[in-house]
């Protein structure tokens, strides 16, 4: 009886072995499913957990087809050590990625190495309402340094800091192209981030501050066309927002709460 449960123990291990050897990367998916509510997934999977790729898409309102978000495919190798609560993870996308990220820590701590992503703006329109009615076009690149995340419970605590550039940003809803250079910088610490937007140049200018807390965006800001642009410029800042007076000249108000 001992031989046979020492048998039994032996298939066992074999197959789970096995099993986490060979678990298919499509099961990589509903996991980024449910903690997006949707709005992101992975598309055309293919490989392991362990090694393998896809490309990151977006559905809009978590429903409809896959839209790529990013440009290229995204290959990971994730060392096994996982396994024993040591994150070794390795990622690559030469169309999107300056060079390869890396990924180490624990279960519970991860350090994010400094990298930048470039992505075309017209990708943002498969985020859904109201981006896919601006059909925005143009450069984005968003740089950081090194980060640290640490996980408690269920909240995730980021520090670091990051810079979102936008260059050559025009809208099919604007004549005049391009619109304008904007730069974004992100300061995390913790669940909390402030955020400052200006403009660096272009007939559209944008400015304001806000801060992301507990998952939550809360922005406050303004837009306005430079001189002699604005009567060009009318309809497209009549859909960013409200109008409203500052001392001799009238704005339109960007309020995210």
């Amino acid at each position: 009886m001992r031989q046979l449960l020492t048998w039994l123990l032996l298939a066992l291990l074999t197959v789970a072995i096995t099993v986490l050897a060979f678990c298919p990367a499509a099961w990589i998916a509903p996991v980024l499913e449910a903690q997006t509510a949707g709005r992101l997934t992975l598309g055309d999977v293919q490989g392991t957990i362990w090694r393998g790729s896809a490309f990151i898409g977006g559905a809009p309102s978590g429903k409809g087809p896959v839209t790529p978000l990013l440009p290229g495919r995204f290959d990971w190798r994730i060392s096994p050590l996982l396994l024993l609560g040591q994150v070794d993870l390795q990622l690559d996308n030469p169309s999107a990625f300056a060079r390869p990220l890396s990924i180490t820590g624990s279960w519970s701590q991860w350090q994010v190495s400094a990298d930048a992503i470039t992505l075309p703006a017209e990708r943002l329109a498969g985020l859904g309402a109201p981006l896919n009615t601006l059909a925005p076009s143009g450069q984005m690149k968003l740089s950081w340094g090194a980060l640290q995340l640490t996980r408690q419970d269920r909240t995730l605590d980021v520090v670091g800091a990051m810079t979102m550039d936008l260059s050559n940003i025009a809208s099919r809803l604007s004549p005049i192209k391009p619109l304008g250079a904007y730069q974004m910088t992100i300061d995390w610490r913790g669940q909390h981030a402030s955020l400052a937007l200006k403009t660096i140049k272009g007939p559209l200018l944008l400015s304001g501050t806000g801060a992301l807390r507990n998952g939550r965006l809360q922005f406050s800001g303004k837009a306005e066309a430079e001189a002699g642009q604005q009567e060009t410029l009318a309809n497209l800042l009549n859909l960013l927002g409200q109008r409203r007076k500052e001392g001799d000249k009238t704005v339109i108000g960007l309020e995210f709460k």
